[in-house]
C-alpha cells in the first residue's frame, strides 16, 4: 500500500496508560448516551506522508477493529499535544475509504506544521451516522494513546458535518474530567440533523415543482422525502443533466432559455441556496436523503414541510398550492434527532471559525449552536469567529493556525480569547503561510430561522434537550445503527 520510510517516535506519557484507560472508562460509564468505543486493533504502520509534510513528520496508517481506516502524523518537533480530526460529508460508499483520512491530513497539514500530532478516522462505513462517526473518532484517540502515550493536551477539530460529529463527541465523551481539553469547529453543520437539512427538504420539493423531472411523469413516482427511490440507478451525472435541462445552471446566462432562467431564478430566490452550490445541495437532497431514509431509518420519513409558506417566486400562491407536502414519522424524526441533534451541554472550551458567505453550511448554523449552548446554560464555554470568505472548507491556513493557537492558549492560561484578539494574532501566522487574514470581529449571524423556514416548534434551542436525550436513550434500538 504505502512504504515504510522512517522509524516510530518514542512513546510519550504523563501518567501510566492503564490508569488513563481506567479513568476514561469510569467516566464513560456515567454517560448512558455515549456509544461504545474501543482501542483494540492492529498497530498502525509507518507510511509515506503527504508531500507537504515530507521530512516534517512521521506518518502512519491503519484500520481499526471496526474497519475504520485512519491516518496519524507525528511532527519531528512535536509539542506533545494532539489534534483529533472529524471529517465532513458524509461519504456514501458502503465501506471505509482508506484514502479519506490521508486526504484530510494533507488538507489540514497546518496543524502538523504548528507542532501538533494529528489523527483522523475515515469512519467504519459511508453513509449517515453521527454517533457512529463520533465513536470511531474516539476509538482513534484511544488507539493513539495506546501507541504513543497520553498527549499533553488533546484537541478536537471538526469540519463541516465533522463539526456536528465533534460537537457530539463533546457531549458524549468530553466531560470536565474527560480526555479532551477543547474543540475547534470549522464551517460546522451545527443545527443538527432534525433541523439542519430543512433547507434541502425545501430545495427538493421546490425543484420538483418547477422542473417536474426528478422524477419525470413517465417514471415511477415516490414521495420526495425519500430523496430518491431505493432501487433507482440514477447517477450524479444523470442528476446533473436533469438540473441543466430545467435551469441551464451550467450555461452562460445568455445561453439559457427564458423558461430555464425563470426556473433558476425562482428556485434560488425561494430556497436561498447559492447558485454556485445548487448542484451539490440538490445532490445531498437526493442521494444522502436516500441513504438516511432507506439505509438508516428503514424507509421511515424524518422530514416535514407541512405548514411552511414558500416565498420569493414570481407566483408564490401557485407554488404553495402545488408544492408536495408531507409530515414526518415521529419515530424517524426522533431517531435522526437522537443521532445528530445537540443538547448544548458542553464543559470545555469551544472555538468556532466560519466564513460569513459559506455556500454549503450557512453561517446561520453558528446562531443555532450559540442558541443551543445558551439554552443549556453553557455559552460561557463558546467563542465564535467569522471571516469575510466565501468558501466552505478552503479557509486560510493562517486562520486555522491562529485558531488552534488561541484555543491552546485558552486551555493553558484559562484566559478566554475574543474574536478581536484572535483576529489580531493572525498576522503573525500569515507571515509564515501567506494565505491572508479575513476576520470580521464585529460580525454576528442572524438567527437560523432567518435563513431556513422554521417548522412548528423549530424556534426553540437546543433542538434536543439533555432530558430528551436521556429519555430516548432508554428506548431499545433508538437512533441510527453503526
Amino acid at each position: 500500500m504505502i512504504t515504510s520510510r522512517t522509524t516510530r517516535p518514542p512513546r510519550r506519557s504523563r501518567r501510566p496508560l492503564g490508569l488513563a484507560v481506567l479513568l476514561v472508562g469510569a467516566m464513560l460509564g456515567t454517560l448512558s448516551t455515549a456509544p461504545a468505543a474501543r482501542a483494540d486493533g492492529p498497530r498502525p504502520a509507518v507510511s509515506e506522508c503527504p508531500a507537504n509534510l515530507a521530512g516534517k513528520a512521521t506518518c502512519y496508517t491503519g484500520q481499526d477493529a471496526n474497519g475504520a481506516y485512519y491516518a496519524i502524523a507525528v511532527p519531528q518537533r512535536w509539542n506533545g499535544s494532539l489534534v483529533v480530526h472529524a471529517h465532513g460529508g458524509p461519504d456514501l460508499g458502503e465501506a471505509s475509504d482508506p484514502s479519506r483520512s490521508v486526504e484530510d491530513l494533507d488538507r489540514w497539514a497546518v496543524m502538523v506544521d504548528e507542532g501538533y500530532a494529528w489523527a483522523g478516522s475515515s469512519y467504519r462505513r459511508g453513509g449517515y451516522g453521527t454517533r457512529m462517526a463520533a465513536a470511531d473518532t474516539e476509538n482513534l484517540r484511544r488507539l493513539f494513546v495506546s501507541e504513543f502515550g497520553t498527549p499533553r493536551r488533546t484537541y478536537l477539530h471538526g469540519q463541516s458535518w465533522g463539526g456536528n460529529v465533534a460537537a457530539k463527541i463533546l457531549e458524549s465523551y468530553a466531560g470536565e474530567r474527560g480526555p479532551y481539553d477543547a474543540a475547534l469547529l470549522t464551517s460546522g453543520v451545527l443545527g443538527g440533523g432534525s433541523r439542519g437539512y430543512d433547507y434541502r427538504v425545501d430545495l427538493r420539493v421546490v425543484y420538483q415543482y418547477y422542473c417536474q423531472n426528478h422524477p419525470r411523469p413517465s417514471e415511477p413516482q415516490y414521495p420526495l422525502w425519500e430523496g430518491l427511490r431505493a432501487d433507482s440507478t440514477m447517477t450524479t451525472a444523470g442528476l446533473r443533466a436533469r438540473l441543466q435541462e430545467c435551469t441551464g445552471y451550467a450555461s452562460d446566462p445568455q445561453e439559457r432559455t427564458a423558461a430555464q432562467q425563470r426556473n433558476l431564478d425562482d428556485i434560488l430566490a425561494v430556497t436561498g441556496v447559492p447558485e454556485r452550490t445548487l448542484e451539490s445541495h440538490l445532490r445531498f437532497a437526493t442521494f444522502t436523503f436516500r441513504d438516511i431514509v432507506h439505509n438508516r431509518l428503514g424507509g421511515r420519513n424524518p422530514f416535514s414541510n407541512r405548514g411552511v409558506r414558500y416565498s420569493g417566486s414570481h407566483d408564490d400562491a401557485a407554488l404553495n398550492a402545488g408544492v408536495q407536502r408531507f409530515s414526518a414519522d415521529p419515530t424517524a424524526r426522533r431517531d435522526l434527532a437522537y443521532d445528530s441533534d445537540l443538547t448544548g451541554k458542553v464543559s470545555i472550551p469551544v472555538l468556532t471559525l466560519h466564513a460569513i458567505d459559506d455556500p454549503t453550511a450557512f453561517v446561520e448554523h453558528e446562531a443555532a449552536y450559540r442558541a443551543s449552548l445558551q439554552g443549556a446554560g453553557r455559552d460561557e464555554h463558546l467563542v465564535q469567529t467569522f471571516t469575510r470568505e466565501s468558501e466552505h472548507s478552503e479557509l486560510s491556513s493562517a486562520e486555522y493556525a491562529a485558531s488552534i493557537s488561541a484555543l491552546d492558549r485558552w486551555v493553558r492560561t484559562g484566559r478566554k480569547p475574543t474574536p478581536a484578539s484572535i483576529a489580531a494574532s493572525c498576522a503573525g501566522f500569515d507571515r509564515s503561510y501567506g494565505t491572508g487574514c479575513f476576520y470580521d470581529p464585529r460580525f454576528r449571524p442572524a438567527p437560523y430561522a432567518s435563513r431556513v423556514n422554521p417548522r412548528p416548534g423549530g424556534l426553540r434551542w437546543p433542538a434536543m434537550t439533555a432530558g430528551q436525550e436521556r429519555s430516548w436513550s432508554r428506548i431499545e434500538n433508538v437512533g441510527i445503527a453503526p
